[in-house]
């Protein structure tokens, strides 16, 4: 029994089991009003240079340090590492979270990679049918060239997976460095026209698109 403790709209609960609506119904616990913390979803623009950590000892700007004090307590959905920039997803749905970052579910990643050199068609071919890293065998779901210069060339590589390095790893396997690595999306969420260092708050039907990939099986 509940023992008279739960109220909901003023009436004592007697039984488990009750629903309540968020925003509607009115729960309180011995007297106080339960209030459920609000979800959050952020989309942000990393700029180069910029640590994805909490903090960092040796003194470097993290992503936390460009944000405002009311964003940190969200946490960072898959890392960038130092050099590369674009979108990163933050929030304080943990369940989410876990979901979208888990392999199984196989959301995509798309990047802008600046690669030294000319591609050949044969290093897009390896890339797509997998290249062995040291852990464990690494596929882009697609790869293809977006333009070709003198000293280097632009590719767009979607990834179903967040491994530590994973693009430039795969990259130098196929002989090529990255001079410039900008993720332009994750799962439904892009970049779009967002400028470095600033975030926006996603959109209801964003939300709801990154709960149904992070469920999906």
């Amino acid at each position: 029994m509940l023992a008279g403790r739960v109220s909901v709209n003023g009436e004592v609960v007697r039984e488990l089991g009750l629903r309540v609506v968020e925003g509607r119904d009115i729960v309180e616990v011995d007297g106080e009003v339960i209030t459920s913390t609000e979800v959050r979803w952020i989309a942000f623009h990393k700029p180069p240079g910029v640590l994805t950590t909490r903090s960092d000892p040796h003194g470097g700007r993290t992503v936390y340090d460009l944000l405002p004090p009311e964003l940190g307590a969200l946490r960072y959905v898959g890392r960038l590492d130092r050099p590369t920039e674009g979108l990163l997803l933050l929030t304080n749905d943990g369940d989410v979270a876990n979901g979208l970052q888990h392999p199984s579910r196989g959301v995509e990643r798309e990047y802008l990679v600046v690669a030294n050199g000319e591609v050949s068609r044969a290093s897009l071919a390896t890339l797509t049918q997998g290249v062995d890293l040291e852990d464990g065998l690494a596929k882009a779901a697609s790869v293809r060239i977006v333009e070709r210069g003198k000293l280097d060339t632009t590719l767009r590589l979607v990834l179903t997976e967040g491994r530590k390095r994973e693009v430039r790893r795969m990259m130098l396997e196929v002989g090529h460095g990255v001079s410039r690595l900008v993720r332009l999306r994750f799962g439904t969420i892009t970049l779009g026209d967002l400028k470095a260092g600033a975030w926006r708050e996603l959109e209801h039907d964003e939300r709801k698109s990154l709960v149904a990939l992070s469920i999906r099986g």
